[in-house]
């Protein structure tokens, strides 16, 4: 969530649950035998690297070379989607807890993992963590496992609920935030024991976590982040006084993280110009104008580590990291504006591969861009204004 103060975040909290109804079972039914046959059979298909992208009421899957519609899965609410850590999987946040979707299969499985307010899902070494807001519990599963069952889980309670983050490391550490409903001040590092490793509570409005090169760990603060490496924790502050940073992007080969940049404390909705890089091995963070604005859902990285920005100019801004400048810009949408709502629908940007997937509501559409040529590989059309994107790589 791209919330930009108490106020913001606790009616953010409230539409989400205002908005957020009860699931329910989707179909009708019919007692025509041979259309119900063939409804079956259909769902029963496997979807080849599909992508889906909810909308008021439901949740799109689509093939991913084609991007036609291949089901739509019923959910009602305000739903949110992520990765869930496989091939076939996506984590859908719902008014209950979080869901598992069969993306392969358009369908729901069984697992639910319930809680108030499920907020982040976070992907690293081989573990899913899930962060449930309403109740500071982080659940650690392997993907491997995930099917029509519920998975084994492990559950780690922070001291207050809060709109947290964890992220699980590959020798068993964990890393999650510290707050409460009313305030969030900085991070906490156990290791597989849960014994207490080392804390910094020096940063205001913790959010958002991403991990670079040689698993340093980045989680945003207000005036800067905080950078978790090797049993110790940097500050890494910002360049101005106010210097939110809550939205980041890592890759794994690269050493400096992508996040959003935000400079104006009263901002009732700050449309930011600039992004933050912040380098995991020097300690050092860059600023880089773009010329436009973007929003929360804007932020994405290249299958070489390359920044990548969707801009409400409707290019996708490359950055190379190092450099810390733009290098190109891909023209893909018209010019856009953010709505006040953080939960309307704007366009975003999804990469798999070499492939950024981007959608635009207003046109009810979604475009597949190479990005090493440019050039649109597929265009996509939705019934309803597509909200949220995520895919996985199932081929079978």
């Amino acid at each position: 969530m791209a919330i930009r103060s108490r106020t913001k975040r606790a009616a953010a909290v409230s539409a989400l649950l205002a908005t957020s109804a009860a699931v329910t079972a989707c179909g009708s039914q019919d007692t025509d035998t041979s259309s119900s046959q063939s409804r079956e059979k259909t769902a029963a298909a496997t979807v080849k690297q599909p992508l889906v992208a909810t909308h008021d009421g439901g949740i799109y899957v689509l093939d991913g070379q084609t991007l036609k519609i291949a089901g739509d899965v019923a959910l009602p609410g305000y739903n949110r989607v992520n990765p869930a850590g496989d091939d076939k999987h996506i984590m859908v946040s719902t008014s209950q807890g979080f869901r598992v979707l069969d993306a392969s299969r358009q369908k729901m499985t069984g697992a639910l993992f319930k809680g108030a307010e499920p907020g982040h899902v976070v992907l690293h070494a081989g573990h899913t963590v899930l962060f449930t807001d309403g109740t500071g519990e982080a659940t650690v599963l392997d993907p491997a496992d995930l099917g029509e069952k519920k998975p084994k889980t492990e559950t780690h309670a922070s001291p207050h609920p809060h709109h947290g983050v964890a992220i699980k490391l590959k020798n068993g550490e964990l890393v999650s935030t510290l707050g409460t409903e009313k305030e969030r001040k900085g991070i906490v590092v156990t290791d597989k024991s849960g014994k207490e490793i080392t804390r910094n509570e020096k940063c205001p409005e913790v959010h958002g976590e991403a991990t670079a090169k040689d698993e340093a760990v980045v989680v945003g603060c207000e005036d800067g982040v905080l950078v978790y490496k090797d049993q110790k924790i940097t500050k890494v502050d910002s360049p101005t006084e106010y210097g939110r940073i809550g939205n980041q992007k890592g890759h794994e080969d690269s050493a400096v993280v992508l996040g959003d940049y935000k400079q104006d404390p009263e901002a009732e909705l700050e449309r930011p110009e600039k992004v933050s890089l912040i380098n995991t091995e020097t300690g050092k963070m860059n600023l880089v104008d773009l010329g436009t604005s973007y929003t929360f859902k804007s932020l994405a990285r290249g299958p070489q580590g390359e920044g990548l920005v969707l801009g409400t100019d409707g290019k996708i801004h490359v950055i190379d990291p190092e450099a810390a400048k733009v290098t190109r810009s891909i023209p893909v949408l018209g010019r856009w504006s953010e709505p006040m709502d953080w939960q309307q629908a704007r366009p975003e940007i999804f990469v798999r591969g070499g492939t950024a997937f981007v959608t635009d509501p207003e046109k009810k559409k979604i475009y597949a861009v190479d990005l090493a040529s440019g050039k649109k590989k597929a265009t996509g059309t939705f019934p309803k204004k597509p909200n949220e994107i995520a895919g996985v790589t199932a081929t079978h």
